[in-house]
């Protein structure tokens, strides 16, 4: 059974820094996607940041310069490093992995960033 399971959100003051982490349980190959998004209140889910197992990231617009995403292919986990977070980089961050042409969500955790 796949399981992901993500850590690191919490509240933090604007100009401040968080790591997520993301660990995936049940996979028995190489994961090609790992990526996160977010979901603020009233808002669709956003894709953030991803990195591919060929070595490819990308990243959104709006975090450009102050997100990096890493992963250890090890271990199955995805980070995300966040610096320097805004008020509007609150919201709920789901990670989400693909391989084997499936792809599985994290529960979410919450990241709050006040002014």
């Amino acid at each position: 059974q796949v399981q992901l399971v993500e850590s690191g959100g919490g509240l933090v003051q604007a100009g401040g820094s968080l790591r997520l982490s993301c660990v995936a349980s049940g996979s028995d190959t190489r994961i090609n996607y790992m990526g996160w998004y977010r979901q603020a209140p009233g808002r669709q889910r956003e894709p953030v940041a991803a990195a591919t197992s060929s070595g490819r990231r990308e990243y959104a617009d709006s975090v450009k310069g102050r997100f990096t995403i890493s992963r250890d292919n090890a271990m199955n986990t995805v980070f995300l490093q966040m610096n320097n977070l805004k008020p509007e980089d609150t919201g709920v961050y789901y990670c989400n992995m693909q391989w084997n042409w499936s792809s599985y969500w994290g529960q979410g955790t919450q990241v709050t960033v006040s002014s």
